[in-house]
């Protein structure tokens, strides 16, 4: 029953969520993301409680990293507010240090309140080097909280590589156009 819930609740917001995508990038991005929350729920249930309380997220549903000493993450992903998409998210990364592989995963971001979800959507927002993401897989995803008004979920979907870190991470945040904007 559970499962059925929860697939009927993600239909509705790709539903809903549909409705507000200007392109159709933008749309099959909104179905991947949806796609990919639908995953982190299933993967760890404890998850649900962010998504339900967060201020706003940002899911993306397919962050690409890799490297050899010097290494780099890209990914695309929609923005939430109140559980409605309001915009897109663009994600870079470029670190060097001990790393090496390559590896695809699922981020999501959670904002605790609306200064820590504004100051995302400011220009070029980064993670400092102190933001960790919480692999689903492991046991601190039970214990999970925010830091600083902000808590990542990282959920590895391919591949395999030795650095789960986020810090030094930059987003570009853009709105969806309103139907005004035109």
């Amino acid at each position: 029953m559970k499962k059925f819930k929860w697939f009927a609740m993600a239909l509705f917001a790709m539903t809903i969520t549909s409705m507000t995508a200007q392109t159709e990038e933008e749309k099959e991005l909104m179905a991947d993301a949806e796609k990919a929350k639908t995953t982190l729920i299933a993967e760890n249930e404890r998850i649900g409680d962010f998504f339900d309380s967060a201020y706003g997220y940002v899911i993306f549903p397919n962050v690409g990293k890799g490297g050899l000493i010097i290494g780099g993450a890209s990914g695309n992903g929609i923005v939430y507010q109140g559980g409605t998409s309001v915009g897109t998210a663009n994600l870079k990364k470029l670190n060097v240090g001990l790393q090496a592989g390559g590896q695809s995963v699922i981020e999501a971001i959670f904002f605790e309140n609306e200064t820590a979800f504004n100051e995302f959507k400011s220009d070029n927002y980064e993670f400092d080097a102190g933001i960790s993401a919480v692999v689903l897989k492991s046991g601190k995803a039970l214990k999970a909280k925010y830091e600083d008004g902000v808590a990542v979920f990282a959920l590895p979907k391919a591949g395999l590589m030795a650095d789960v870190t986020v810090g030094g991470q930059r987003f570009e945040f853009e709105a969806f156009e309103t139907a005004s904007e035109k």
